[in-house]
């Protein structure tokens, strides 16, 4: 098999498969590993804990189980990212009720969609709670967050308003990506430890190692790993070649955690991802380092339970040459830097025994710096500029009786700053000539929720709620053309014009909890969700003489059902996802942007056995999606619909008594020929893009 050209691996003889310029990452990790597994030496092989792969079921309800929240909320664990293989996050999230993502194989960023709605901040995509703002125009969902899936402990998704941290101008919902710290790497009972993986599967995915150590010496606890992948182009499941969807990625983090007593807790934290690909005819590299710090104050009083967070991400693209283009291409030498900047603040006070409040203040900062190409710096499709967005907050619960009523408010503003320079003749009536950029705007979004207890095993509930997105810098200041090689010359206009899109919507659902339910030990959750939602001034690309974002009058509405849930009995488990979703959305043209229409009704269900003392995990995966409507103006061959599929996987794991694990994976089993709805063609081909039948093994071994 031959892969498609990539921008050459960058790679070091004292650190195989680390890039020079991550030399001191990699002795920072070699250490830090290093003195974590001579440290666990000394000690005897850890017993098995008793845990079992994959039992994300809650037993008992708290607060971090989504089934004992009235809200939209899921929980992905990491044993659930590894019934996936491990590496790819769109299939997990798709599995997954009321979201999906944008597909496209050969970009290993994930843009995720909850309830048909996705790009531009709509879903607020965080890395350890670090906004992620990096976006670009062209022929995709403009928003990518990018994460390797070997350093996540779990993904927790809330679909609908956020009235808490991480709810500033988020339309629809947020979605964090967690990685490993020292409590995931230790479990419990531990000072020292880690382990160490080797991933090896056919059909290009070829072997992808991954190491993570911890050590907690007294107040004083630090984690670090490191990833390493380098597949290369996959076959669909008609054998054929899927061009371009080789990757070559390194990633690593290190973790820092100072906790002199229960009542102060200090934490540092660095994330590093580098990846080599070719996307949208592009070698690109992706340079992402995400920094974190933290402090807790939990002093045991009522009135007092502090979180204070401070971030930075620097996500840099950077475009080599055009395989097959003698020049190299027109965009050759484009460089788009994304630094943000923000942080927030939160307490929480116990107001006697029946009401709670979590009020604070959270603010991003965001500042975009693009070069289009070697040829024409300053002048392109992707503009410069600087946005904002804060906001204060609070989310306060009563409880009287079997009635819990959840009030939240929520004031956010936006600014938005930039320069440009448009031609005359555009289609907004523009003056010829430099404009310059500097609005601001802010919306007040309440949120009220009132759920009834009436059982242990029940809690109805109902919530309505607003919110609102503002225009990026993309949508406000795209410019530029289409170079006439590549399709019909464009020309593209910025409309600093642009109102916030606003949605107001309810939701009504019920959690069902049951533990005991069919035996003595087993557990019971349900959460099934009904919602309805009315957009107005959706944005979408506006095509004629001039392309460019406008706002689309009259009032769009996004309606569907939510189902999911688990049994999980020890000896046998099973776990279902059912989501119907009824949109009427504008329709998007797929090429400047992307359409959002998700398929009318995805189905997802697990189920498995645990054997000889629960070691050996023995399951089955189905997933299914109805035809999915692309827009009648996406129509070319005048059918609107992608039609729909249907995917069988297998999986087993066993761990042995010293915590050594073996896995193994069989995914897309009927080898199907698909390409997955709501995604990229590759490369502009019409082949099927999905995966075809591909094994995965996994080694784990703990020390």
């Amino acid at each position: 098999m031959t892969s498609a050209p990539l921008v050459a691996n960058r790679r070091s003889r004292r650190f195989p498969g680390c890039p020079p310029k991550r030399l001191a990452l990699c002795a920072a990790l070699a250490a830090v590993l290093g003195t974590a597994g001579a440290q666990a030496q000394t000690a005897p092989a850890q017993a098995d804990d008793g845990t079992v792969y994959l039992s994300p079921l809650v037993t008992q309800a708290d607060e971090t189980d989504p089934y004992a929240e009235p809200a939209a909320d899921s929980a992905i664990s990491a044993d659930a990212i590894d019934l996936f293989g491990g590496q790819n996050l769109d299939d997990v999230l798709r599995s997954t009720a009321g979201t999906f993502t944008r597909d496209n194989p050969q970009n290993p960023g994930v843009a995720v969609n909850i309830r048909g709605l996705e790009g531009s901040g709509r879903v607020n995509m965080t890395i350890d709670g670090i906004r992620q703002n990096f976006r670009f125009a062209g022929h995709e969902a403009q928003g990518f967050t990018y994460v390797d899936p070997a350093l996540l402990a779990g993904i927790d998704v809330s679909r609908g308003a956020v009235s808490g941290v991480g709810g500033a101008g988020a339309l629809a919902g947020s979605v964090n990506f967690r990685t490993l710290g020292a409590d995931d790497i230790l479990g419990g009972g531990r000072d020292a430890g880690g382990f160490a993986a080797l991933n090896w599967g056919d059909n290009g995915s070829g072997f992808a190692p991954v190491a993570a150590g911890a050590a907690r010496w007294g107040a004083i606890s630090l984690a670090a790993a490191v990833s390493r992948r380098s597949p290369d182009d996959y076959d669909n499941g008609d054998g054929v070649e899927v061009p371009g969807t080789a990757q070559d990625l390194t990633s690593g983090l290190i973790k820092f955690e100072y906790r002199p007593s229960e009542t102060h807790r200090l934490s540092l934290g660095g994330l590093y991802y580098d990846n080599d690909f070719l996307a949208n005819s592009y070698n690109q590299n992706i340079d992402s380092r995400q920094y974190t710090a933290g402090y807790a104050y939990t002093p045991g009083t009522d009135w007092v339970n502090l979180r204070v967070n401070a971030y930075r991400s620097d996500v840099t693209m950077t475009y080599d040459d055009a395989p097959g283009i003698p020049t190299g291409g027109t965009a050759m030498g484009r460089v788009i830097e994304d630094v943000g900047t923000g942080f927030d603040v939160s307490n929480t006070s116990r107001l006697g025994s029946n009401l709670t409040t979590t009020y604070g203040v959270e603010y991003f900062d965001d500042d975009v710096d693009v070069v289009n190409s070697a040829a024409v710096p300053d002048r392109g499709v992707n503009p410069s500029g600087e946005s904002s967005i804060g906001g204060v907050f609070a989310d306060t619960r009563l409880s009287v009786g079997i009635t819990d009523v959840i009030v939240g408010l929520r004031y956010d503003r936006f600014t938005l700053k930039g320069h440009g320079s448009v031609t005359a003749g555009n289609p907004l009536g523009m003056p010829e000539g430099p404009y310059t950029v500097d609005r601001s705007d802010g919306r007040f979004n309440p949120k009220l929720t009132l759920a009834l207890n009436p059982a242990d095993w029940v809690q109805p509930y109902v919530s309505w709620s607003k919110t609102f997105r503002p225009p990026t810098i993309s949508e406000t200041m795209t410019g530029g053309s289409h170079p006439a090689s590549g399709g019909p010359p464009q020309s593209f206009f910025p409309n600093p014009f642009l109102k916030p899109e606003t949605s107001r919507g309810w939701e009504a659902g019920a959690n069902f909890l049951a533990g005991p339910a069919l035996t003595a030990d087993d557990s019971l959750r349900v959460k099934l969700g009904y919602f309805h939602n009315r957009v107005e001034d959706y944005i979408t690309a506006v095509m004629g003489q001039g392309v460019y974002f406008g706002n689309n009058p009259g009032t769009s509405t996004v309606k569907g059902v939510e189902l999911e849930g688990g049994y999980d009995a020890g000896f046998v488990f099973a776990n279902l996802s059912y989501t119907h979703t009824d949109s009427d959305l504008p329709a998007q043209v797929n090429g400047f942007g992307a359409q959002s229409y998700v398929p009318d009704d995805v189905v997802s269900a697990t189920i498995g056995t645990r054997l000889l003392e629960r070691r050996l995990t023995l399951g089955t995966r189905y997933y299914k999606v109805s035809r999915s409507f692309i827009g009648d103006i996406n129509a070319y061959d005048g059918d609107p619909w992608d039609p729909g599929y249907h995917l069988v996987d297998l999986f087993a794991n066993y761990v042995f008594g010293n915590g050594t694990e073996l896995r193994a994976n069989v995914s897309n089993l009927l080898d199907e020929a698909y390409t997955p709805v709501l995604s990229t063609p590759a490369g502009g081909s019409e082949i099927d893009t999905g995966r075809g039948r591909t094994v995965s093994l996994t080694a784990k071994f703990r020390f």
